[in-house]
């Protein structure tokens, strides 16, 4: 029975009426000693206490997105497959054009959450060796005979830790948010990108290459894009991506974004962080090389030391304490091309929380339709 799937819901509600009926049923008709009547009493509360305790947890996990399979919610998945050496570029000493064209058989998500016009699909990563789920959602410009000889600027979406990559569309309701913008014209047509990020057990890859162990960077950066434009009229060049994520995939949106602008225009942060560590179950932040590596100000800081500062937008957003001096660390930082834009979140808009995230949907598509060109 799957973990999010309506069955699994009404079945905890149904073990909820149980669980409150049969004290008021049967407390007084209990017989038998005095230590069995008490034993079977204290059961028969433990019973209500456990059940309440699951349909809550299920409630929240189905609200928050937090996790998809029981093997998520164990820590037993494992996703990343053969983890070989792919170098600094993440490309095992390949280019992307060469990796041959990945044809997917696509089929409409099957959680209803998510709304309309969600696709979904098991890719193999052919160079990450990672195996995971992919949901891509198409504007609805991209069937209008009017643009049938048009190719389409792509947003990937991340969720945080510990996160499904149904979130954007089922928490954040950016689908949803989107259609009629699109539709009307206010913001660009957009195709949408959500890929598997829990890639082994209960840990965060933080989204690096680590030999032996993941390829998560190569699974989102080489991987999932070239799916994209195999499958979708979807554009290949760097200025018509982005990457978008909050809290840990805020992380990781950014520093993907500066670490390879060859394949992103643009990265989106929503109450993230820089240092990996600030994440306690974050694979980077517990390597001292990984975890220098993989701060986005240490990655500006290297390519401004080298001279060739990124051709990369941020958009950065969050409260005090949550993501906001993360981003004015960038932008104090950034030289030209390398533009940071900094929003301040109130603190008392709703803390780290989706529904801060979700308000965000329509402006950061507002700012990205004034950017990304097919």
């Amino acid at each position: 029975m799957s973990l999010t799937g309506t069955p699994f819901f009404l079945t905890c509600i149904a073990l909820v009426i149980v669980a409150i009926v049969l004290p008021l049923g049967l407390w007084g008709r209990i017989g038998g000693p005095r230590l069995v009547r008490g034993l079977v009493r204290f059961f028969m509360l433990l019973f209500a206490q456990v059940t309440a305790i699951a349909l809550v947890f299920v409630m929240v996990n189905n609200a928050n997105s937090l996790f998809d399979t029981w093997d998520d919610l164990l820590g037993t998945a494992d996703h990343a497959g053969v983890a070989k050496d792919l170098g600094a570029d993440g490309l095992g000493g390949k280019k992307i054009s060469d990796v041959p064209r990945q044809l997917q058989k696509f089929e409409p998500a099957t959680d209803p959450v998510m709304g309309a016009g969600v696709q979904q699909t098991q890719l193999k990563g052919r160079l990450s060796g990672v195996s995971g789920e992919v949901y891509v959602w198409l504007p609805p410009q991209y069937n209008d005979p009017a643009y049938r000889d048009k190719k389409f600027p792509v947003v990937e979406v991340l969720p945080g830790f510990p996160g499904s990559a149904k979130s954007w569309f089922g928490t954040l309701n950016a689908g949803e948010q989107l259609r009629p913008l699109m539709a009307q014209g206010k913001v660009k047509p957009f195709i949408l990108v959500a890929p598997r990020t829990t890639l082994l057990g209960d840990v965060d890859t933080g989204c690096v290459n680590i030999p032996g162990k993941v390829n998560a960077d190569t699974w989102l950066t080489v991987d999932v894009r070239k799916m994209v434009t195999d499958n979708f009229r979807a554009s290949a060049k760097p200025g018509a991506w982005a990457v978008a994520g909050y809290s840990a995939g805020a992380h990781c949106a950014v520093k993907l974004a500066l670490a390879h602008p060859d394949r992103y225009r643009a990265g989106i942060g929503l109450s993230g962080y820089n240092d990996p560590a600030l994440e306690t179950k974050s694979l980077a932040g517990r390597d001292p090389k990984l975890r220098e590596q993989s701060n986005p100000i240490n990655i500006l800081k290297a390519a401004d030391a080298a001279g060739k500062p990124p051709r990369t937008a941020l958009y950065i957003s969050g409260a005090s304490g949550d993501g906001y001096q993360a981003g004015l660390g960038l932008q104090q930082l950034a030289k030209k091309p390398t533009t940071v834009k900094v929003k301040r979140i109130p603190s008392n808009a709703g803390g780290h929380s989706a529904a801060v995230w979700r308000n965000q949907v329509p402006e950061i598509f507002h700012w990205l339709s004034g950017l990304l060109k097919p």
